[in-house]
Parts: structure tokens; C-alpha cells; sequence
């Protein structure tokens, strides 16, 4: 536990943020004090913040320490006095919500999303709004708010578009984040930036106070240093809202005391199509296989499995998650599309001439998907495969032209079929540190499973996390 050098908190988990400051360890105002002197002097750099509530989050943090004098500490919740930091796509009371873009520059909405209300109700001190690809999408060439830089490699993406919520992490400027996952924006980043990041069962976590980019598929994602905070995090924000009537009456289970490191039986899935691709990058290949060895190892039954469509997942995905968010944004582009980034504007108005058929198609597509996972997950537990085809690429390689089909196939739609098969059949995954390439750069591996069967990929993730150390290893920020 840090006594001597109060700025070592930032290197603390949430869970042992919490535990340290009820036993008196260090105080609230001492950990939110860590914080912002670390955000000082790092994210000039790593352009991981828009908004820093420095007295909001010392004022909160004052609270705290005195309930906790006043011996009521234990009505904050699980994660009292915990730093975190949210992405700037989630309604804050009173502070300016983004989405990244021009057009929201004035955005100050009047209530908190229902995420960030539970949050709070938890017992966690908001430092901030993090930033993130304009409206979500990914791709921004001119992010008004900086272009977020991966803390491993300067120069290099922390992902999209969750990525001021990845490269916080990674760089330690909060102990917990939420970003947002439609396609694998929250699981994206933290394999780039080497922390645990997960996508839900959609409806398991209330959307309501999200900016939406596409309504069939958006779902908060809970973004941590550890799977520990991950399930404490979850636990947290899921279960039903009546602001949001999509949202699951299924109880919330205790995620955190799942997780007992014993996966002893469990049938782990090798998802062939994802794990065999030729285009996968080889170190990427060797670190999946070896996570799989792991796994074995720790008592795990190691299964081939083939899900066919998730070949397509990608192109499936874009055909409606594309199509839904030019839907969403048709007013904003027709009042004011001069405030938009010229490659958002020109995704949305490609995405906007999508025949109805093709996106018919896609939908049905859909919808078979669902069905193969299904079907594999009657014979597995989870299935496993890399987090992303190749470590984080460099910033100028995701802005340049595109020149063929084939250039299309590789940069736009393959790396989506990872991430993009869960959301796309409505299940949850976690990306977990699983490894680096021999010049540092972080590599994830993602566990999948079915309907609401978080504690399951949960249990698996930190049985893994607790037979390896990736986790540990910092940034060099």
C-alpha cells in the first residue's frame, strides 16, 4: 500500500485505490491530488483528456474524506473515492460533452447519464471527459481536440474510438474509464494500450445520457488496469433503468466474486477463421497460441471451433452500423456539415447512399451470425481469438488513402471482424493484456461468450491475467 510517495497512487488499481483510502492509507484529496499533478505532466502529450474537472474533483474528493471521518464511508459504494474518467460521448451535469466534434462545442448538458450517476452513487470521483473519435465513428483526420497518442509508442494510435479512454489508462492518468463500444471501440483501445476492456451483453448497462452512433449495437464499456476493476466497475453501472426501457430486468449478479481463478473443465474455444487468418500479424499469431497453452495449462479444455460468417463480421457490421449513424446524423449534416471533420463528413454521406437492400442484407447477415455463435457456444464456454489482427498501427497509416479494394478489405473491414462479430449477435467480450511484439508494443487477446455471460469470459480473463504479469508492465510515459 502507498504511505511514502503519494504519487505512486496513480499506479494503483482501483480496487486497491479504494481499500487504501478506507484504511486510512491516504485520503481522496490525496488521490485525486496524484492525479492531476500526473495529467499536468503527461497529457500535454498524450491529448488523452478534453475536459479536466480539477475543482469539481477535489470538492468531491473533500466529501468523501469527511464521510469517511464521520464513520458513513460505507454508504459510497464499491469504488469510494476512486479517480475515474469518462468518455466525452457520456451526458455530465453542467460540463461540456463533446462527442469530439465542433459541432457540440457548446454542449452542456443538464443532467448525468445514467452510467455516470452510478458512478457517483458508487462512490467514484469524476477527474474528466476523455477524448475520443469525432461522434464516435473512428477515422478522424483533424480531431479538434488533439490527436490522442498511444503511451507506448508516440506517433501510434491508442485506438478508436474510445482512445482518450485506452491512453488514460495506459498512461496512468485515471485509475478507472468508461468508453463506449459499438463495434469494438472500448475493446480496441485497451489491446492497443495493454488494459482489460469490455463490451456487454447489449441492454446489460443503461444507455441512456450516450450519444448514439448506432442504436442497435452501442453499449458502454467498462475500461480498468485490471479484470478485478473491470468486474467491480461492471457491477457498478449494469442492470435495469427505467430511463432506458431496453435495458435488461435480469438481476446483477457479483461479478468480482466470480472470479476464483479456477477454470478447471471449462471449454475454451479456438475461433478457426480468426485465429488461422493469413494476414494476421505473426507475433500476434504466437501470442494467441501461447495465451491458448496458458489456458490449457491452468486446467481449460482447448476446443477448435468454426464460426463462418465471422469472416464477414467487418463488412456485416460497417453495412449497418454505417448506415444506422448516417441515419442519426441526417440533421446535423444537413444544417451545419462544415463543422464536421472532412473524413466524418464523408463516411456519413457515403454511408447515407447505402441502398435499403444492402443494408436488408446485412441485417439478415446478421442474423445468421447470431445463430453460428450460438451454436458454438452450446459446445464452448468461451471462445478466444486475438483482440486485433496486428499491434497498434501509426496514426498517418489509418489516414491514407485508400488505393484499391483490396487496401479497403484490409484496413477497413478486417480488423473489424474481431471485435465487430460480438456486437453484431448482441454478446459480451473482454480484451485482456495478452502479450507485446518484440519492439513493446501491447497485444490483446479477447474472450467471448454468450447472452450475459460476463462473469464466465470475467472468470476466464482473470484466471489468465493471474498466470501472466502483461498487466503490469508500465508504459514508458
Amino acid at each position: 500500500m502507498v504511505t511514502a510517495n503519494l504519487d505512486d497512487i496513480v499506479y494503483l488499481s482501483a480496487e486497491a485505490t479504494a481499500l487504501g483510502i478506507r484504511r486510512g492509507a491516504f485520503s481522496a484529496v490525496d488521490a485525486v491530488q496524484a492525479y492531476l499533478r500526473r495529467i499536468d505532466a503527461v497529457d500535454g502529450d498524450i491529448k488523452a483528456y478534453i475536459t479536466v474537472c480539477r475543482e469539481e474533483a477535489l470538492g468531491a474528493a473533500a466529501d468523501a474524506d469527511e464521510a469517511l471521518r464521520r464513520g458513513d464511508a460505507g454508504s459510497g459504494g464499491a469504488l469510494f473515492g476512486v479517480p475515474l474518467a469518462i468518455k466525452d460521448q457520456f451526458d455530465t451535469a453542467g460540463i461540456l460533452t463533446s462527442n469530439g466534434s465542433r459541432a457540440y462545442s457548446d454542449n452542456v448538458p443538464s443532467g448525468d447519464a445514467t452510467v455516470v450517476a452510478r458512478l457517483k452513487a458508487a462512490g467514484a470521483i469524476l477527474l474528466g471527459k476523455l477524448n475520443l473519435s469525432e461522434l464516435a465513428m473512428g477515422g478522424t483526420a483533424d480531431p479538434p481536440y488533439g490527436t490522442p497518442q498511444n503511451p507506448w509508442r508516440r506517433g501510434h494510435t491508442p485506438g478508436e474510438s474510445s482512445s482518450g479512454s485506452g491512453a488514460a489508462l495506459a498512461a496512468h492518468l485515471c485509475a478507472l474509464s468508461v468508453g463506449e463500444d459499438t463495434g469494438g471501440s472500448g475493446r480496441g483501445p485497451a489491446s492497443y494500450c495493454n488494459a482489460v476492456g469490455l463490451r456487454p451483453t447489449f441492454t446489460r448497462i443503461s444507455r441512456y445520457g450516450i450519444t448514439p452512433m448506432c442504436w442497435f449495437m452501442d453499449a458502454a464499456s467498462p475500461m480498468t488496469k485490471t479484470v478485478e476493476d473491470c468486474a467491480l466497475l461492471l457491477g457498478a453501472i449494469a442492470g435495469y433503468d427505467p430511463l432506458d426501457p431496453t435495458t435488461s430486468r435480469r438481476p446483477v449478479p457479483d461479478y468480482r466474486a466470480m472470479l476464483d481463478g479456477d477454470i478447471r473443465g471449462m471449454r475454451v474455444g479456438r475461433l478457426s477463421e480468426l485465429c488461422d487468418a493469413p494476414d494476421m500479424h505473426a507475433e500476434v499469431r504466437q501470442a494467441t497460441e501461447a495465451a491458448l497453452e496458458t489456458l490449457a495449462g491452468l486446467g481449460a479444455e482447448i476446443v477448435d471451433v468454426s464460426v463462418p460468417l465471422t469472416e464477414l463480421a467487418g463488412a456485416i457490421f460497417v453495412g449497418i452500423a454505417d448506415t444506422e449513424g448516417a441515419g442519426a446524423r441526417d440533421g446535423l449534416m444537413r444544417r451545419a456539415p462544415e463543422l464536421l471533420d472532412r473524413a466524418s463528413r464523408t463516411r456519413l454521406q457515403s454511408a447515407a447512399l447505402v441502398p435499403a437492400k444492402v443494408q436488408n442484407r446485412a441485417m439478415k447477415a446478421r442474423a445468421l451470425l447470431r445463430r453460428q455463435l450460438e451454436e458454438a457456444f452450446a459446445k464452448v464456454d468461451v471462445l478466444v481469438t486475438p483482440t486485433a489482427p496486428y499491434p497498434a498501427p501509426r496514426h498517418d497509416a489509418l489516414t491514407a488513402r485508400f488505393e484499391s479494394a483490396e487496401d479497403v478489405r484490409q484496413r477497413f473491414f478486417f480488423r473489424r471482424s474481431y471485435t465487430g462479430c460480438y456486437p453484431l449477435a448482441a454478446m459480451p467480450a473482454v480484451s485482456v493484456p495478452g502479450g507485446f511484439t518484440q519492439d513493446g508494443l501491447p497485444i490483446g487477446l479477447q474472450i467471448g461468450g454468450g447472452p450475459f455471460a460476463e462473469g464466465t469470459i470475467l472468470r476466464a480473463a482473470y484466471a489468465y491475467q493471474e498466470a501472466t504479469d502483461w498487466h503490469t508492465r508500465r508504459a514508458p510515459v
